[in-house]
């Protein structure tokens, strides 16, 4: 079944979602983490009292995850797990539930 253009196709669907959002995801941290140890004179910038720009990169961090898991999660959704579903019914022989 692994060989089957419907799985292939399947795997091709995510690795083109997946790899481009890790990708985009691992510089924007890298970034994070450079300017943090290279330019603490731009992250020291306040912002409005005692906020500074690195305070603010850094939550962008957690914000940034919890946007990606949500794209990941409504993707799947539409796009990833219809198509999933119909694979595992034909390789299964039923309908599922």
């Amino acid at each position: 079944m692994q060989d089957s253009p419907e799985f292939q196709a399947l795997r091709r669907r995510f690795r083109r979602f997946v790899f481009p959002m890790t990708a985009f995801f691992f510089l924007w941290y890298l970034t994070y983490v450079l300017l943090a140890d290279y330019a603490h004179d731009f992250m020291s910038t306040k912002v409005w009292g005692t906020i500074n720009v690195g305070l603010l990169m850094g939550l962008g961090q957690f914000v940034t995850t919890f946007a990606i898991t949500m794209i990941y999660a409504r993707w799947a959704n539409k796009k990833q797990d219809p198509m999933a579903d119909e694979l595992r019914q034909r390789i299964e022989g039923r309908d599922l539930v």
